[in-house]
């Protein structure tokens, strides 16, 4: 059992918990979770590789170049390891098809790259290391969001937290895989708190720039660390100093005991989550309601009259309004986050897949989708949709009342969403998911590469050298080097 002194700023606690936790201190249901997401979290990354974003970022990272440290995803050059770090969390992050826990952040693209980066830099990293790494990175991450604003949801107040939390956990998990001592651990995380950054407002305008967030994060945390090493000091008290993490970015509405309580005995990491549905987790129960609602009552979408929706307060904010935005989009960062566009795509398709969020005919410019989706009349705040148990799930509900023009109407309540921590994603699930966003990708990867990968993955705790998986993830394009 991992024993800390309570009182202590909570740097030093997850400093501490990071450099005395083991891969058996990991109990198994944990290990197969996180082998889930490693397999996903490569499929992500190929299927987003040659999106906007992760093309701008890795065209002006192979352009500066820089000491061969690490390998970069796709055509496989070399660049100094916290650049090829972002390169990777770029593309795993693009689609935001990538994990989620339910208190509202990405966890793998953070740990992912910032590990698999630096397995190259550090010339080896045992199966078992990676799993280690991607659970402890998800326990930090995770944990700094369930002490936020307790009790309400965290999206109004404007943070992307995947972005603003990843810099002082990749510092965290950069500084145990370089082996940093406990005081340089410390100021890495310092470190990465002096560049913790990352907000929502590109959500709202339809940027891309919500694509690349999770990539800064990790190119400061693994510089964080690589600066503490070479003796660079920092704050000690990053979260709970005068001037600390909790006061300057949260105003003190912060629960700490929510962050502490049974620290390495109940892992957050567990509850990690694949996603079935490449948008904006906030989103897929009304997705749910757009499948469920055209299968149960076999829906013409031709014949709907109109459709109203009633969503909690934090959906409404990021993913509800406005509706002349979600129900109309322009990008496909505003189908990503939109309600509408969920609902809309399961009842005109009965499906919500990366073609109906591409950039395409097929998806955000589909006549069949964008006419259901100009039906949508209301998409409205309820109280009854806001969390039941705040203190374990942030998300929240929703309800889909669908009018037809003969007068039927019907409708469907989900309090959560396919995939969620009651309904999760088997193994089988997570890899047929893979396979399609190989399939998916514009740029394929040879297909020996990718089934080897997934093989390599299911027994991940065996893999003596992870860096064989940064190998499998390099494939040759001219569309790559076009770039250059």
């Amino acid at each position: 059992m991992f024993a800390f002194d309570r009182e202590e700023d909570l740097a030093k606690i997850f400093a501490r918990f990071f450099r005395e936790t083991s891969f058996d201190d990991l109990p198994p249901a944990v290990v197969e979770e996180v082998k889930k997401q490693v397999v996903d979290f490569f499929g992500c990354a190929v299927a987003g590789a040659m999106k906007p974003g992760p093309v701008q970022v890795r065209g002006l990272n192979l352009h500066n170049g820089g000491a061969q440290e690490a390998r970069v995803w796709g055509p496989g050059v070399k660049l100094p390891v916290a650049y090829a770090a972002q390169c990777n969390a770029t593309a795993g992050h693009a689609l935001d098809f990538d994990d989620v826990h339910d208190a509202v952040m990405h966890p793998g693209v953070i740990s992912m790259s910032t590990a698999m980066a630096l397995a190259d830099y550090r010339e080896g990293m045992t199966g078992k290391e990676l799993i280690m790494a991607v659970a402890l990175g998800a326990e930090m991450i995770v944990r700094m969001n369930l002490g936020m604003h307790p009790g309400n949801p965290v999206i109004p107040y404007g943070w992307h937290t995947t972005s603003l939390n990843g810099n002082l956990v990749s510092a965290n998990l950069a500084a145990k895989i370089l082996g940093l001592d406990f005081d340089q651990t410390v100021f890495a995380i310092g470190l990465g708190y002096h560049q913790a950054c990352g907000n929502g407002q590109t959500t709202k305008d339809g940027g891309f720039a919500k694509r690349v967030g999770p990539g800064f994060a990790v190119r400061n945390g693994i510089t964080a660390a690589l600066l503490a090493e070479r003796g660079l000091t920092a704050a000690i008290n990053s979260f709970e100093g005068e001037w600390g993490f909790v006061h300057t970015y949260m105003f003190d509405d912060f629960d700490r005991e929510a962050v502490i309580a049974e620290l390495g005995e109940r892992w957050e990491a567990g509850n990690v989550l694949c996603k079935p549905y490449p948008c904006c987790r906030g989103t897929h129960n009304f997705a749910d309601a757009g499948i469920y609602l055209r299968k149960t009552y076999d829906i013409d979408p031709e014949q709907i009259e109109r459709i109203d929706c009633l969503c909690g307060k934090g959906t409404l904010n990021l993913l509800g309004q406005p509706l002349s935005v979600k129900a109309h989009p322009k990008t496909p960062a505003d189908v990503q986050f939109s309600c509408a566009w969920g609902v809309a795509s399961g009842l005109a398709k009965g499906q919500a897949t990366l073609k109906e969020y591409s950039d395409s005919e097929e998806g955000i410019f589909n006549p069949e989708i964008r006419a259901v989706a100009a039906k949508i009349a209301t998409m409205e705040y309820s109280p009854d949709m806001d969390p039941k148990n705040p203190e374990v799930s942030k998300y929240e509900g929703a309800k889909v009342t669908v009018t037809m023009k003969d007068g039927a109407v019907h409708s469907v309540y989900l309090p959560s969403a396919k995939g969620c921590a009651d309904n999760p994603q088997s193994y089988e699930d997570v890899v047929t998911k893979y396979y399609g966003n190989l399939a998916y990708a514009e740029v394929p990867i040879p297909e020996t590469n990718g089934r080897k990968i997934a093989e390599l993955c299911a027994d991940l705790e065996q893999l003596d050298d992870v860096r064989v998986l940064n190998e499998l993830m390099v494939w040759e394009h001219p569309e790559h080097r076009a770039e250059l």
